[in-house]
């Protein structure tokens, strides 16, 4: 967001980065429906500081989930007490294994090859939650954790684990499980649409206030393109992950001069126009790329300007006395 000294203040730059060189930088977690991409609740914080992360925004979110749903979520999110207390809620779980834990499948209950129920006990200290929460929850916690072997040529990964709270192997076979996982690109894709697409990478707003209004304004536009093409799938008989995010911005920027000239018509001509609009919508579907990989580098190069290593001040006034040549 812009350098202004409000911003600042309410979301400090990285200590790393001397005054003046660096900008306000928020962080924000947001839960995704899986189903329809659309944004259910949004957290935002500091970049850094005692209790600004990721997990204290999904703790300040729990009252959105409802008995029956699955949190799908990387490895940051498998935690001993998050977990718990979903589990609690009738919320199960199904992250990715976190690196400082490890496994031996020689123990437990063994339902397959790399596929076991394990215990895990309450952590001796409590991190994020107070002394007198931490008293009130159960001493361990049931978790099932199934090994997934990527064989697709061009993965990054070749090996990971799953740990999950649904314990049934029947209902939930591993393979289920490493599907399900896998989908869970999809909230980095669904980040990307709201991030880039609709541009919210950085922000313009000059006061905190403002850049939180900025944020959800964004939020708002993101899930009014996501019903529509929940709208335009439901008539097409669909999923509406299979139609482009980009197509169904690029299709109401195509329909916005006779929406606005033809708001004033009446209602029937309104909804015959809007169903004109869903079928176009439905149109622009993704197409079926199943294993597709790209090489992790960029091929368009960064423009050749040195970085601006001292306040722009500055540099500008030693650019008006001739130290420095424009």
């Amino acid at each position: 967001m812009p350098d202004t000294q409000e911003n600042q203040r309410a979301y400090p730059q990285p200590k790393v980065q001397q005054p003046g060189l660096g900008f306000p930088l928020a962080r924000i977690a947001a839960l995704f429906s899986l189903a329809s991409g659309a944004v259910l609740d949004l957290g935002i914080c500091r970049y850094a500081g005692k209790g600004q992360s990721e997990s204290g925004m999904l703790r300040a979110m729990w009252s959105i989930f409802r008995p029956g749903d699955v949190l799908l979520a990387d490895r940051l999110m498998c935690a001993w007490t998050e977990m718990v207390v979903l589990k609690q809620r009738g919320v199960d779980c199904v992250c990715r294994f976190t690196s400082h834990r490890k496994t031996d499948f020689r123990r437990g209950k063994r339902l397959g090859a790399g596929d076991h129920i394990v215990i895990w006990p309450k952590p001796t200290k409590p991190r994020t939650v107070d002394r007198a929460f931490y008293d009130t929850l159960p001493e361990s916690l049931m978790i099932r954790e199934v090994r997934v072997r990527v064989a697709q040529p061009g993965f990054r990964t070749e090996t990971l684990i799953v740990a999950t709270t649904l314990l049934d192997a029947d209902e939930f076979t591993n393979c289920d499980l490493a599907q399900l996982y896998r989908a869970r690109w999809n909230a980095e894709l669904d980040l990307r649409s709201l991030k880039q697409t609709l541009q919210m990478d950085a922000l313009r707003c000059k006061t905190p206030e403002l850049v939180r209004k900025e944020i959800w304004t964004h939020i708002l536009a993101y899930n009014l393109v996501r019903t529509i093409i929940a709208q335009a799938a439901v008539k097409h008989g669909i999923e509406p992950r299979t139609i482009s995010f980009k197509g169904a911005i690029q299709t109401l920027e195509a329909f916005q001069p006779v929406i606005a000239i033809q708001c004033c018509r009446n209602a029937a001509f309104r909804t015959q126009l809007y169903q004109q609009l869903l079928n176009a919508i439905a149109v622009h579907r993704v197409a079926d790329r199943p294993d597709r990989y790209e090489p992790r580098q960029r091929k368009r190069r960064n423009k050749k300007y040195d970085l601006l290593m001292k306040p722009r001040h500055e540099v500008k006034r030693r650019i008006l006395i001739g130290l420095i040549a424009n």
